[in-house]
């Protein structure tokens, strides 16, 4: 039986973080690992952040935000973001995902 996936971070996660990145409305420093050795990178972000992220990318001349493995919450809690990645890892959400080892192998090919 597999065991749901675990989130860390790059960057770790302490006592500030737990206060400011809600505050802050993103992380893209996400690294889900699966039972299966694989990890994936994700960038979670709040519909506040994603507004205001996207408006100053228009500003500068890209109508698009596109983040890759970005995953949308309503707050930046540390459990909403693990039951998020519990959730859509249950929906198979990261079997549409290249893991980090594959995407680091592809960049070292080129």
């Amino acid at each position: 039986m597999e065991t749901t996936p675990k989130l860390t971070f790059k960057y770790g996660w302490d006592e500030r973080d737990e206060l400011e990145t809600p505050m802050k409305g993103c992380r893209s420093d996400g690294i889900v690992s699966l039972s299966d050795g694989k990890t994936y990178s994700v960038y979670f972000i709040d519909p506040m952040r994603l507004q205001q992220d996207l408006e100053a990318e228009v500003e500068l001349g890209s109508p698009f935000l596109a983040p890759p493995g970005l995953i949308v919450i309503p707050e930046l809690t540390r459990s909403a973001m693990e039951n998020a990645i519990a959730q859509l890892w249950k929906q198979g959400y990261f079997d549409a995902l290249k893991p980090l080892a594959e995407v680091e192998e592809l960049h070292q090919v080129a």
